[in-house]
This record gives C-alpha cells, sequence and structure tokens, in this order.
C-alpha cells in the first residue's frame, strides 16, 4: 500500500504542470487523498468489512467531492486532476497509469448486482465530464474526449468524442468520420441545405451555392437563432 501511495504522488507531480512537489500534493491534493482513502477502504472490503469500508469512502466523499465505491478495483499510478464530481462505481477497474479529471463518471446502466461497470485499461485519459458507462472496457492507451458518453467498447489506442461517444481515431489512424456530438444542429444543417437547394432550383440557379454558406463551409451563426 505504502509503494502504491508513493506512485500516486509520482504521477500527481508528473501529470500535473501546477504541482510543485510531493509534499505539496500529499498535503493539498484532494484527488490523491481520495485515492488514498480508497486503498485503504479497499483493503478493508476486501477482508469483510464492509461497513467501515462504506463508511470511510463517505467520509472521504465528504473531505474531497470524489465518490470510489470500496469495492472499485484502481491500478497503481492514477491520477484523478481536481477531481470534484469524480464518481467511480463497485464493479469498476481502472487501469494502471490512468488519468481521470473532474466530472467523471464510471458508472453503471443495470441494476444487475453483477459487473455493471466500466474497465478503462492502462494510461488512459478520461476528460472531464466525460460518462462512461456499462460494463464495457476502455482499451489502453485510448482517450475520451471531454463530456463524451460512451456506452459502447473502445479498442485500444482509440479517441472516442461526443454523445453517444465515437470513435474518431483508432491505432493511431483517423476513421475519416466526423461526429455528431451535437445531434440538433446536424438536423438543422441538413434542413437547411434541402431548402436553399429546392429555392435555388425553383429559380434556375441550380448552379449556385446555398446563400446560407460561407466559402469555408460553416454556416451562419443567424441560422441556428430558433
Amino acid at each position: 500500500m505504502w509503494d502504491r501511495m508513493r506512485r500516486d504522488l509520482t504521477a500527481a507531480v508528473e501529470r500535473d504542470p501546477a504541482a510543485r512537489n510531493r509534499w505539496e500534493v500529499a498535503m493539498l491534493y484532494p484527488g490523491v487523498h481520495a485515492l488514498w482513502a480508497h486503498r485503504m477502504s479497499s483493503w478493508m472490503w476486501q477482508r469483510g468489512s464492509r461497513f467501515p469500508a462504506r463508511g470511510l469512502s463517505q467520509l472521504a466523499r465528504l473531505a474531497t467531492g470524489i465518490e470510489i465505491h470500496p469495492g472499485a478495483r484502481i491500478g497503481e499510478g492514477v491520477f484523478i486532476d481536481h477531481g470534484a464530481g469524480v464518481v467511480i462505481g463497485e464493479t469498476a477497474e481502472v487501469g494502471d497509469d490512468v488519468t481521470i479529471y473532474q466530472g467523471v463518471t464510471l458508472g453503471g446502466t443495470t441494476l444487475d448486482p453483477g459487473k455493471r461497470h466500466p474497465t478503462i485499461g492502462d494510461r488512459v485519459v478520461i476528460g472531464s465530464g466525460a460518462k462512461v458507462l456499462g460494463p464495457i472496457a476502455i482499451g489502453a492507451d485510448s482517450r475520451v474526449g471531454a463530456n463524451a458518453v460512451v456506452v459502447r467498447p473502445v479498442p485500444g489506442h482509440s479517441v472516442v468524442v461526443g454523445v453517444p461517444g465515437q470513435i474518431i481515431s483508432s491505432g493511431g489512424l483517423s476513421t475519416g468520420t466526423t461526429p455528431t456530438s451535437d445531434p440538433v444542429g446536424a438536423s438543422v444543417q441538413s434542413l437547411l441545405t434541402r431548402v436553399d437547394r429546392l429555392e435555388l432550383e425553383l429559380s434556375g440557379h441550380v448552379e449556385d451555392q446555398p446563400s446560407h454558406l460561407r466559402a469555408d463551409g460553416t454556416w451562419e451563426l443567424h441560422d441556428y437563432v430558433i
């Protein structure tokens, strides 16, 4: 446990440019405090002391704003940056050297008492506000974008963004797809394009560009003011 705690300090210093030294991290970083409390509560949980383990996890939640169930398995070198609003469920598994930003949820989508939370591979980075839900796996060395909602497995070395989460890069190569993180905006854009094309056909100027489009292919902002 002590070795893991020292590695937690090292991870924070290495991944946070604002961290000046290990002493400062040990005294002032809630993400580190939450991890340390979890190390102890997990130790108790695994030995059958369930009530004291939950009690310690709730005290850590009150002190840090980070909720980690004692049953969750957290690897070494994990860094929770800022940490406010982070929730990690009972059957979640987090690998080594994972970075988690504020507002992240590793949650479930079922009332099944079995495995219902995600498994996060080594060296994964999960952006602020992201939700990873269900018994899915996020492959090693992947990145989950801020505010993404991921409900399907993600292979290793991928980048996933949007709502619902879409893989835009896998194995270091772009998939060539554009995430539709704003489905309403995409629908409005499609409708405006069709209306403009119909107007041009009626006026006999089919070869012209739709009037709502700028030269760079983006749309005038007033088109979205509804």
